[in-house]
């Protein structure tokens, strides 16, 4: 059952007392809150969501609220992971984004049995793309308008490999915007649907987009890549793909994962047979149907 098959006041019952049991990727995730504002962006948001009542569920989440020492008026938000705090609190209106980054962190810090990497990661053809890429590269904003646009989205954020079968797990989640790349989404993509303007967070002013619905229903299909491509958002820049060699590709994609070291010679080995079973570029745009075409091209191509 999907999270818009129940009503608000069964979801926000849910939140109140056990926990909100939602399916995100292969983890479960119980999500507990209070806080009236953040349940009705999250029954927005997640209504695509699958429920798991019945299932164990690997994170448990929280959002509580708390008076602040020297200011007793003034109310902040803390998320707990299993009770205890990661975190320092944050005001009330980032509680949205404070929840989405527990959950990042979760996922980053606990989960070794698969290799995780810093990368979007969407699927054409049956075929995964990697877009592994530092913060500020324009990585969400190209899977955004990517999944939107007849790709199917595995993540924004993670590409979760499992390092024996050598495939992707999907794990779609909100996507996170940031400053200028907001309204631009929202001009290129009206048709989605994205919450409010969180501002003044540590990473600027944040809007969430909700994942395509298809993308959700479709997230225990897993995938093969296929691409490895290393994006970059250059103002006023022509598309434009470069292969690289694999020894370039290689350093790239282990800085860009969070437990490489953790799975020692397993992680070695992942990343050594991905790269060699992949086609890997470089990938630097500005504008959106430039960058398309050029990704089907290359697509078509194969």
């Amino acid at each position: 059952m999907m999270i818009k098959q129940i009503p608000y006041k069964e979801f926000h019952r849910l939140l109140l007392n056990q926990g909100l049991r939602v399916a995100i990727g292969p983890f479960n995730v119980c999500v507990q809150t209070a806080y009236a504002p953040l349940a009705e962006q999250l029954y927005k948001l997640y209504c695509h969501y699958r429920l798991v009542q019945d299932e164990i569920a690997e994170f448990h989440v929280r959002i509580v609220t708390e008076r602040l020492y020297k200011n007793p008026f003034r109310q902040n938000v803390r998320f707990l992971l299993d009770g205890q705090s990661p975190f320092n609190s944050f005001p009330p209106e980032q509680a949205l984004a404070v929840l989405e980054w527990g959950i990042n962190l979760a996922i980053a810090v606990r989960v070794n049995h698969l290799l995780i990497l810093h990368s979007a990661v969407v699927e054409k053809n049956g075929h995964a793309i990697l877009f592994p890429a530092w913060p500020g590269s324009g990585k969400t904003t190209l899977c955004t308008v990517l999944c939107y646009r007849g790709f199917r989205l595995l993540s924004d954020e993670f590409g979760l490999m499992d390092p024996r079968r050598r495939l992707f797990l999907p794990i779609p989640r909100l996507m996170p915007l940031k400053n200028e790349s907001i309204a631009v989404i929202r001009s290129y993509l009206p048709e989605i649907v994205m919450g409010q303007s969180i501002p003044n967070t540590q990473k600027g002013t944040v809007a969430h987009v909700r994942p395509p619905e298809q993308s959700l229903l479709q997230s225990e299909h897993t995938a093969k890549a296929k691409w490895i491509i290393f994006p970059k958002w250059i103002a006023g820049s022509p598309a434009k793909i470069e292969a690289i060699s694999d020894s370039e590709a290689f350093m790239l994609l282990a800085s860009n994962a969070f437990n490489y070291e953790v799975l020692g010679a397993t992680g070695f080995m992942a990343v050594a047979d991905l790269i060699r079973s992949c086609d890997c570029y470089k990938l630097v745009y500005s504008d959106f149907d430039n960058v398309m075409d050029v990704l089907h091209k290359l697509i078509n191509e194969a």
